[in-house]
């Protein structure tokens, strides 16, 4: 047939020669086949169609294409959460006043002077406590530098624990409307001894010295020491002839001192001035 390679059968035929018991030859024949391909036909018709083979693999992605046209606008979304409160605005103007309430029912009689001279009473207080709340606003430096307010029945005093030189001690206390203090009787010197040693404390700066003249203590206001002292046995000795101040221990009594060492000092102020 056309398309269909030709066999050609050959045949090959050998002859054996075989000996039996050793003494009668016999021949046997044996035939083998062997196919050889034949000449290349012509070409045949062309088939039919076969079915469509499997999808190949995904290419590679084109380019970009031209913006299409703007769609409608969409319905309106849900609302958002609410965002924080803006600043402060302005205050505005005052509104009209309004009519006038009517009047209120009238009051239970009352017995009112015993108020009233309550009501001054207060009043008086209060002016008081305003007057020495000022006064210690004004002097003190700071709570931790002073230790409590004495007082007598003229006198404010002051112990002030930051150590100062006698002169710079004064202008402290002037500058809040005193001097150091200057005890003129037995009275305000134990108050004045009796506040040094509740502050624990050894001594103190007091108003008196000689700058003025040597030998000649007066009080820091320049006043005469004409009615009272109180100095220690055996002072004022004005040792190393450098003793112009004074200062007062925890026992009252008073001594002779250099004026440059540092130590705390007490103010006074007139009360009707404090």
């Amino acid at each position: 047939m056309i398309g269909e390679k030709l066999l050609f059968p050959i045949i090959i035929i050998m002859s054996v020669l075989s000996l039996s018991n050793g003494q009668h030859l016999t021949e046997e024949s044996c035939t083998v086949q062997i196919l050889v391909p034949g000449l290349k036909g012509e070409p045949g018709e062309k088939g039919q169609k076969g079915a469509p083979g499997r999808p190949g693999r995904v290419g590679p992605p084109g380019e970009i294409g031209q913006t299409g046209i703007k769609g409608q606008k969409g319905i309106m979304g849900h609302y958002g959460k609410m965002g924080p409160s803006g600043m402060k605005g302005v205050k505005g103007a005052m509104g009209d006043p309004g009519t006038k309430g009517p009047n209120g029912d009238p009051g239970v009689p009352y017995e009112c002077t015993p108020m009233r001279t309550m009501i001054g009473e207060m009043d008086i207080l209060v002016a008081q406590l305003s007057s020495e709340l000022k006064f210690i606003k004004n002097a003190l430096p700071s709570p931790a530098a002073v230790a409590g307010v004495k007082e007598t029945e003229s006198k404010v005093y002051l112990l002030v624990k930051e150590e100062k030189r006698y002169s710079d001690a004064e202008g402290y206390c002037q500058t809040r409307g005193g001097h150091l203090a200057m005890p003129r009787d037995e009275g305000a010197n134990a108050v004045i001894a009796d506040y040094i040693t509740q502050a624990g404390l050894s001594r103190v700066y007091i108003g008196i010295d000689d700058l003025q003249r040597e030998g000649s203590f007066t009080y820091v206001d320049l006043s005469a020491m004409t009615t009272f002292s109180k100095w220690r046995k055996g002072e004022p000795n004005n040792a190393y002839d450098d003793e112009d101040c004074a200062e007062m221990v925890a026992s009252g009594e008073w001594t002779d001192v250099a004026c440059h060492p540092t130590m705390y000092f007490v103010c006074e102020f007139d009360k009707e001035n404090a």
